[in-house]
Order: C-alpha cells, then structure tokens, then sequence
C-alpha cells in the first residue's frame, strides 16, 4: 500500500483501493459492483440501476437518527490520459500510485482524483463508527466525465434529502455555487482516397510536448491545442506538390485539451525536405507563440512503414497505400483551423469567469470519413445555442454531418443557500476567507438541481492540480484539511 501512511487513513485507504479499479468512463462496471458488494458487506440499504449509478443509504448516528438526510455525491468514472511513451491498459490495468512529498500522482497516467477522492471520502464516513452525523444518502454517478448520463438517469425519487453537497470541486476553501452547461459535438466529413504511386513514402508528424489539461477548469490558461496546431501547419503543407496525407488523429477526450496529434504525410524525396523546413519553422512559430504557457512544445517528422499509413488509416495493413484525395485533405486541414476552439466569452458579470468556450478534443481518421469531436460549454443558454449554429454551418460549408449528444443543463447562481451560508460560516470561523465561485466546468449539480427542484447545492473538494493529464496530482494535507472540514459540515447541516 503506497498511501498507507498518508493521513485521513481510511479515506486514502479508499483512494488506493478504487485506485486499482479500472474505471474509466463508459468501463464502470466493476467498480459500480465494487460500491453495491462494500455496502451489501455493511448491512446498508442500496441501489444499483442499469447506469452503473450506486445509491447508499447510512442511517444518522446516535443521536442524529431524525436528523433531515444529507446528500454526499462524487462520480465513479475517470479521464483516461496517458504520456504517449507510458505502457498502460486503462481497461485493466491498476493506476501505478506515485507519493511525493505533500503530492500523489500516478506513473505516466491521469490520477483519477477527479473524482475518485470524493469516492474515497463517502466511502469513509459510510464505514465510520465514530463520526457524527445525520443520515448520509451517497450517490455515485458514472459517465461524468464523457456526458453525464449517470446523473441524467439517475431516480432521485429515491432521496429525502434536500441538502447536496458534491465532492467533485478542485480547489481548497472555493465553494462553487454555480456551473456552466454543455454538450458534445461531432462533425463527420466523408473523404475519398488515391491511390500512393510508389516513388512516395510514409512519414510520421507528430506534435506533443504540450500540458493539456481539463477544457472547462483550464481552458483560459490559452494552452496550445495540438489539433488547431497541426492544420494551420496542414494548412501550408498541403499547398506544397507532392505533399499529401493519410490521416490525421489526436486526442483522447472531448473535455480534455489535447496534448498531442498525428499526421501520417506521402513525401517524395524532395517533399521531404520542404516539409521538414515548414516543420522546424511552425516549431519556432510555436514555441514563441506559447513561450510562456506551453513551451515544451514539440515537432517531429519521421520515417514511417507503409503498415502504420494504413492502420492510422484504418486500412488493411496489406492493402495499397491510399492518400486523402487532394480537396479532401485540404477540407480536413481548414477544419482543423477553423473549428472553434478556447474561450469565446468571458463573463460580465463575474470578472475573470468564463462564459462561453469549447474544446477541439478528438479527431479520428476511418477509412470512408474523418470525426472531429468538441465539447462546448456556456452558462448562458443562448449563447450555447448560438455556438451549436456556428459549427452546425461550417459543417454545412464543408459538407459533413453534425450531431449534438449529452447536453446537460448550467447551473444557476441561489442568492438564498442557506447551506452555502452555514458551510462558509463554518469555514470562516477558522480564521480562514473562503470564495464562493461559479465553474466554467460542467457539474452533475445542473442536473440535480432540474431533477430534484428545490434541492439545496454546494460544491467543494480538496486542491487537485493538472487534471485530465498526466500531470495530474493532488495535495495530501488539503484533503486532510477538507475532510476534517467535511466531518465538520454534517455535524451542523
């Protein structure tokens, strides 16, 4: 046990455990038995629907027994990001836990502290026999981080509670009393192909080195998108004789900014030069552009086997090389520039927050077409709308296909918490300030605030730096804190 040490104990004891469960979004299913078996061993009333979702019911400790129910909630599921040079299965490979100093990170991969510390937390006052508190209704949601279905579905016929509070915040002593809404967007361009005359050959360009991170929380850092990186460099290639493409890939998750991306090129003896001249001056372009927010950006062009054309191209390894049709390949570069991606409102009436943006996260090569998948948030509906018209016309103009999925509902600012009083109180009578934020991230909070009207919300949660890469890591003394904290809250809520 690497965190065995690392203090609260039963609530890293909990992270380590879940920490060996695959659990990515959309591969729930074991740690959504692994919830329903721990409550089942304690005798505790539980639910589990056809969505992986897991109610637990805690009766109220002594004394508290008919107390109104509080609503811990977390979600299950996590971003599934890895350096490109890191061997690691996420559909069933334990994370490879690394403790460092005040931080804990995984080996190369995501941490999935987003949101399993939340997990980890519930699961510890469901086992506690020494902590006061009123009945605990925990809710374990999956599929947050791919388009909220979890919460979408979940019966919330089955709570009495009124008072939520969801542990999926990332910043100590911020109560997050608001969210942005979004969706998931998909534009599908059908391609034809050429056949590769044989005095051509096969060539890697690859972009990498970039921080990505997580397209709501981070999205006004103005990090690099490699995807929007490698049309314009497409964009000028392409412009070249004998340049042209098999494929383009990028990306992981629509709500994580990508970090790298791959264009497999047909290069003539003499292309070859002219395409890494454009390589190393887009490189220098680069690195100034994003000195000081993305400076580890990186360009290589190599050779490449006809076999990894193809299967970049999801083409039989055997079969003739064939290359984008010309018009088709230059489609897919103006794409690549031209889809929106990064901020596009900032708030007036907040300062400093984020009103509406959206995120270019994956793109994908198959045979007969290319996706170019976006995830868009807005905490204004309209403007949601609006931007849902944007990329329905360039779809348009471009001649692809379009469809939203997974929209999910903002949530709105309640001037009269009187849970969000009583936390920040609490909080503020340690000598400490705290901040009452809105979140351009998406919260499942939006959805139980239209499915449990009336319910009263705040969000909370430990400092986690880096999240959706792996560069995420999160601090052990503040989660100590926010549990100490946490425990503190259900004595008084």
């Amino acid at each position: 046990m690497v965190l065995e040490n690392c203090k609260p104990l039963k609530v890293f004891h909990y992270f380590e455990l879940i920490s060996r469960i695959p659990r990515g979004s959309g591969n729930e299913g074991r740690i959504s038995d692994w919830l329903y078996a721990f409550a089942k061993d304690r005798g505790l009333e539980t639910f589990q629907d056809e969505w992986n979702n897991v109610i637990i019911k805690k009766p109220g400790a002594h004394g508290l027994e008919n107390a109104a129910p509080v609503i811990l909630q977390g979600h299950m599921d996590m971003v599934c990001e890895k350096n490109a040079d890191t061997v690691h299965d996420f559909l069933k490979d334990p994370l490879r836990l690394v403790l460092s100093g005040d931080f804990i990170s995984a080996d190369g991969t995501t941490l999935g502290a987003d949101n399993g510390i939340a997990v980890a937390m519930i699961l510890a006052v469901l086992d506690s026999g020494d902590i006061a508190h009123p009945p605990i209704e925990a809710l374990f949601t999956a599929d947050e981080e791919a388009g909220m279905s979890g919460a979408a579905n979940v019966d919330c016929s089955l709570f009495s509670g009124r008072k939520l509070i969801n542990l999926d915040s990332e910043e100590e002593g911020v109560f997050c009393a608001s969210c942005a809404g979004g969706l998931k967007t998909t534009i599908k361009l059908p391609i034809k192909r050429s056949f590769l005359p044989e005095a051509f050959g096969c060539f890697s360009l690859r972009i990498k080195g970039l921080k990505g991170g997580h397209s709501g929380m981070e999205i006004d850092k103005q990090r690099a998108n490699s995807l929007h990186l490698m049309g314009r460099l497409l964009r000028e290639a392409l412009k070249e004789k004998d340049i042209h493409a098999f494929s383009v890939n990028g990306g992981l998750k629509t709500n994580a900014i990508p970090r790298e991306s791959e264009a497999i090129l047909a290069l003539t003896q003499h292309s070859y030069k002219t395409a890494a001249m454009l390589v190393k001056k887009y490189e220098e372009i680069y690195k100034s552009e994003y000195r000081t927010n993305d400076s580890d950006i990186c360009l290589e062009l190599s050779r490449v086997e006809n076999a990894k054309a193809n299967e970049a191209s999801c083409l039989a390894p055997d079969a003739l090389p064939q290359v984008l049709a010309s018009d088709d390949a230059e489609k897919v570069a103006d794409l690549l520039v031209s889809i929106p991606t990064g901020v596009l409102y900032m708030s007036l009436d907040l300062p400093g927050l984020v009103e509406t943006s959206t995120n270019l996260g994956v793109v994908r090569t198959l045979e007969n077409h290319l996706t170019f998948a976006s995830a868009s948030r807005s905490s204004v509906s309209s403007r949601k709308a609006a931007l849902c018209g944007r990329l329905e016309s360039l779809a348009r103009l471009a001649g692809a296909e379009i469809a939203h999925e997974g929209e999910y509902p903002e949530w709105t600012y309640n001037p009269d918490s009187k849970l969000r009083k009583k936390l920040v109180e609490l909080w503020e009578s340690t000598g400490t300030t705290a901040k009452i934020e809105a979140t351009h991230a998406g919260l499942e909070c939006g959805l139980f605030a239209e499915k449990m009207p009336g319910v009263d919300m705040i969000s909370l949660g430990p400092n986690i730096y880096g999240v959706h890469s792996p560069e995420e890591r999160i601090s052990i003394s503040s989660v100590e804190r926010v549990w100490d904290f946490l425990i503190a809250c259900l004595k008084i809520v």
